[in-house]
C-alpha cells in the first residue's frame, strides 16, 4: 500500500499529493490567463482618455494605435442609415417647434422676471446655486457671438487634431479661444492641464468660465485660459506645444503685431514636429510677397508647410488654413 501522501498509477509510478496540487495550480493559472486574453479580445476597441473611453474610429485610426478624431465616411453612412430607418427625412432641414417651445428671448425674459426658473415661494425659493450664472449665458446667447453656427467648432477641432497628429498627452495653445466653441473639444480630448489659451475679450472669458466649462463637466481638466492681448505669452509656462492655432485672429491685428506674435510663438512650438495653424488668410505674407515672406519666416526659425481647405460636416462652409513648423536648425 502506498503511503498516505502519494498515489500509485497502474504502471507503478508514484505521484505525490504535493505534485498534484502544484500541477493543478499551474493549470488553473494558465486557464485564468487564457480566459482573460480571450475576453479582452472580444471587447470593443477603445482607448481610455481621462474621463472615459474614446472609441477607435471605424476607419482604424491612422496607424500606431492612434485614435482617429475625424468623422469617417462609415460614420456618416451609419447615421444617415439610422435617420432612414427611423422614418426621418434627410432633406427637410427645418424643424417644427418641440414640446413647450420657448425662444431664447422668452427664456431670458422668464429668468430675469423670476430671478431663475423656479416659481416656488417661501423657504423653498432660496437660491442654492453654487455658480450663479447670468441669464444670457443660460440661454446660450454667446453661441452666436462669432457669427457662425456653434457646431462648426467640432469641424475645426477634427481638422487640427488630425492634421497635427495629436494624442491625449499632446499640448495645445490656442490664440483667441473666445467662448470655447473649438476649445471645448480640445479640452475634452486632451489630458488635464494640456490645453492653454490666450483671449482678450472679457465677455467671452466669462462665458467660458461661468457656463461652458461647468455645463460640460470639464472643470476637472483645469485648462489654463489667460486674459491678455498684444500676443503677451509671459503668463504661460516653459512648455513647448505640439499645436498652436489661431482661427481668424491675425485678421484683426496690424502686421507688425502679427510678426511679433509669430516670433514669440516660434519659441513655443516643438521643433519640426510641432505645428502652427493660422486660418483664413495670411495677409501679412501676401503684402510682402512670397519670396520676401519666406525669408522673413526663416529669420524667425519657421517654415511654411502648406495651405489646406477644410469643409464643414454639418453646413455649407469651408475654412482655409495655413500650416507652419519650426525649422530643424
Amino acid at each position: 500500500m502506498a503511503p498516505p501522501s502519494s498515489l500509485a498509477s497502474p504502471k507503478g509510478v508514484v505521484v505525490t499529493v504535493p505534485v498534484l496540487v502544484l500541477a493543478a495550480s499551474v493549470a488553473a493559472i494558465f486557464l485564468f490567463f487564457l480566459l482573460s486574453s480571450l475576453s479582452s479580445c472580444s471587447c470593443p476597441a477603445g482607448v481610455s482618455v481621462a474621463g472615459g473611453d474614446v472609441p477607435v474610429s471605424a476607419g482604424g485610426g491612422d496607424g500606431a494605435g492612434r485614435v482617429s478624431v475625424s468623422t469617417t465616411k462609415e460614420d456618416v453612412e451609419w447615421v444617415m442609415d439610422q435617420i432612414r430607418v427611423n422614418g426621418l427625412h434627410m432633406q427637410d432641414n427645418v424643424l417644427r417647434k418641440g414640446i413647450n417651445p420657448r425662444s431664447r428671448s422668452q427664456q431670458l425674459q422668464d429668468i430675469l422676471q423670476f430671478k431663475g426658473i423656479s416659481h416656488y415661494e417661501g423657504p423653498e425659493a432660496n437660491n442654492h446655486t453654487a455658480l450663479p450664472c447670468p441669464g444670457e449665458l443660460l440661454v446660450e446667447e454667446h453661441h452666436s457671438n462669432y457669427g457662425e453656427p456653434w457646431a462648426g467648432g467640432r469641424d475645426v477641432f477634427e481638422f487640427l487634431a488630425q492634421s497635427a497628429h495629436l494624442m491625449p498627452d499632446s499640448h495645445v495653445l490656442e490664440i483667441g479661444c473666445g467662448t470655447l466653441r473649438v476649445g471645448l473639444h480640445f479640452i475634452r480630448y486632451l489630458n488635464p492641464e494640456h490645453y492653454n489659451c490666450l483671449e482678450r475679450d472679457e465677455l467671452s472669458l466669462m462665458a467660458a468660465f461661468r457656463y461652458e466649462l461647468p455645463s460640460q463637466g470639464l472643470l476637472y481638466k483645469r485648462p489654463l485660459i489667460v486674459k491678455g492681448e498684444d500676443m503677451d505669452l509671459t503668463k504661460f509656462s516653459e512648455v513647448v506645444y505640439d499645436l498652436i492655432c489661431a482661427s481668424a485672429v491675425f485678421l484683426h491685428m496690424p502686421d507688425t503685431l502679427v510678426w511679433v506674435g509669430l516670433e514669440r510663438l516660434a519659441t513655443k512650438v516643438k521643433p519640426y514636429d510641432g505645428r502652427i495653424f493660422v486660418s483664413h488668410n495670411i495677409k501679412f505674407c501676401s503684402r510682402l510677397g512670397g519670396e520676401e515672406c519666406t525669408k522673413r519666416l526663416g529669420s524667425l526659425g519657421l517654415e511654411y508647410v502648406g495651405k489646406h481647405t477644410h469643409d464643414s460636416l454639418l453646413f455649407n462652409h469651408y475654412e482655409i488654413w495655413f500650416e507652419f513648423r519650426r525649422s530643424r536648425a
